[in-house]
């Protein structure tokens, strides 16, 4: 007679882990504790070095620790490591695709791997090809597909072999709302119809919301764990939505952010959403705030996680972005884009494409991967060429006066860019001099750097060492070396935790309020109400422009009477390609 099952899915007991670092020991697992019930979706959730992937790894039995034990599916990972990668799919950030190999070549490749029988891999290809949706292109190479069929893929490749534990490290990261909604579909049938339990880390907190279980780690340690509603309900009362009609949004979520009672502000729509400290008065604040209109809105997961870190971990969310520069004024469009076009062989990346962005707008960029923001982006920036249309930037025509333009503007790409083997002083130095920035003026925007961007405790040590945020952080203060007119920067903050977005955006609206142009392009919905207005593409062409508020009323119906930025994106994707599914 065989035994029950465990009820829980995996078991962690007192888990270490350290690496040697540059400046000394980094504790990535300090005595990590939790159990995760089997059939259930478990939320990983912490900042950028809070330990989540290094406790991935040991789980998938890649990782040995120092101490501790892991139990997943009932199995010793320490003691028998290669009996749970048989039972166990792991999905890491950067899943190994072969992209010369075809989706299905790749398929076939991890069903090599994982040791699956001849007999049985039809029957499992066809059931996960109409549960990824890939069935039409398994003869495409795998670099050719998109993000978010690629990450489809890679889940399909995880999946070949049905592990009975399925252990995500954010698999949503850079992939666009639709493909992110398709993806979480896939997780839910296999919880809900299969049975599967998942371990799963996101730097989504609104996806940390549909997990059944909350882990929250910093530093390596365990803050708290429970339903996600355990971190959000103790802050009821504490929550209220902010907007004047005589204050703009931006300025308003800096007054409030600079309170001392103010434990989080962030814009979403056209107000402030504002978290009060624990011994906050809000009768004292709404008073204070008069004639600003305060009203109390439900607490979030967001709210709580934000609240967990600053209370427990004493981890500060805010920041200041004090200049010497003078505000910039204009009074005409600093860019102007007309029937922009750029063509690849016969394929068009960007078809017909036209706005004007004002000085110190924050402009977005949205779409679903593939839709042409990137391409539209090196055009702009005079790093790639034009097949047709005009645009011009800073006043100056890029067909003819490219390089003039390009010495206005400052330029932060998806990818980290910088130099990994030079420390961050070095690449300041260097970016500065490419700027043409030399002697006095050089040490002066270096010395600016490291202090607002809160660098200079790093500044000795090598780009490739720093964390994401910081390497993010790194890669803005290059872009701003010669104090720049226009602000391009696509998906700055994709794959960085909630605290070092809210940094980040703290930043750009000052740089905003400052007169500073910016051009965003993001997956992260809730950023896209952070600007002024939004231009969303598909398939290189733009299908609205507009306000945020403005966008979301369009998507407003009766299944959805105060819709979200995703819900109207993910309306505005579906209607466009109606046609085509009817076509």
């Amino acid at each position: 007679m065989s035994e029950d099952p465990p009820a829980y899915a995996l078991r962690v007991q007192n888990l270490r882990r350290s690496f040697r670092a540059e400046h000394g020991q980094v504790n990535a697992l300090d005595g990590v504790s939790f159990t995760a019930q089997a059939g259930r979706i478990t939320g990983l959730i912490g900042p950028d070095g809070a330990g989540k992937t290094t406790l991935m790894r040991v789980t998938a039995g890649l990782f040995e620790p120092q101490s501790g034990s892991v139990e997943a599916l009932g199995i010793d990972a320490v003691a028998d490591p290669l009996a749970v990668q048989a039972q166990v799919g792991y999905m890491p950030q950067r899943f190994g695709l072969y992209e010369d190999l075809s989706v299905q070549e790749n398929l076939d490749l991890y069903a090599d791997l994982q040791g699956v029988p001849h007999g049985e891999r039809q029957g499992r290809y066809d059931e996960l090809f109409r549960m990824t949706g890939l069935a039409p292109f398994t003869r495409r190479l795998a670099g050719r597909l998109s993000g978010g069929m690629k990450q489809k893929l890679g889940l399909a490749c995880t999946l070949v072999s049905r592990p009975r534990l399925l252990l995500l490290d954010e698999p949503t990261v850079g992939v666009d709302p639709v493909s992110r909604r398709e993806l979480w579909a896939i997780v839910y049938r296999l919880v809900e119809q299969q049975g599967t339990s998942v371990l799963l880390s996101t730097a989504y907190l609104d996806e940390a919301e549909r997990c059944h279980e909350v882990v929250m780690l910093h530093e390596g340690r365990v803050l708290g764990t429970g339903p996600p509603a355990s971190f959000s309900d103790p802050l009821a009362g504490r929550v209220f939505a902010v907007s004047s009609e005589t204050t703009a949004k931006r300025a308003l979520q800096r007054r409030m952010a600079e309170r001392a009672d103010v434990l989080d502000a962030i814009i979403l729509g056209e107000k402030v959403r504002v978290v009060l400290q624990a011994q906050a008065d809000s009768r004292t604040f709404a008073e204070d705030l008069a004639p600003a209109r305060v009203e109390p809105v439900p607490p979030r997961f967001e709210d709580g996680f934000v609240a967990t870190l600053s209370e427990r971990a004493g981890q500060a969310h805010s920041t200041s972005f004090s200049t010497h520069t003078e505000h910039r004024s204009a009074k005409e469009a600093v860019i102007r884009v007309q029937g922009l076009q750029r063509r690849f062989g016969d394929f068009y990346a960007v078809r017909d494409v036209s706005f004007e962005v004002a000085p110190g707008e924050v402009f977005g960029l949205l779409g679903a991967n593939g839709a042409g923001k990137t391409t539209t982006f090196r055009m702009l920036c005079g790093l790639l060429p034009a097949s047709g249309g005009n645009v011009s930037v800073a006043g100056y025509d890029l067909r003819h006066s490219a390089a003039t333009a390009r010495a206005r503007i400052g330029y932060m790409s998806q990818k980290f860019s910088l130099y990994g083997n030079l420390t961050v002083l070095q690449n300041l130095r260097f970016f500065a001099s490419t700027y043409g920035l030399a002697g006095r003026r050089q040490r002066e925007r270096i010395d600016w750097a490291l202090e607002e961007l809160d660098l200079r405790e790093l500044a000795d040590s090598d780009s490739m060492d720093l964390s994401l945020g910081y390497k993010q952080r790194l890669a803005l203060a290059s872009a701003l070396m010669h104090d720049p007119d226009i602000l391009f920067l696509d998906e700055p903050t994709s794959g960085v935790d909630p605290i070092a977005r809210r940094e980040f955006w703290h930043w750009i609206n000052n740089l905003s309020l400052r007169g500073v142009t910016v051009l965003v392009t993001t997956h992260f919905m809730e950023e896209a109400e952070y600007c002024d207005r939004l231009a969303i593409m598909s398939a290189g062409r733009i299908l609205a422009i507009d306000a945020p508020h403005a966008i979301k009323a369009r998507a407003r119906n009766a299944e959805h009477p105060d819709p979200s930025m995703e819900d109207a994106f993910i309306a505005l994707i579906e209607q466009d390609t109606e046609p085509e599914a009817a076509a």
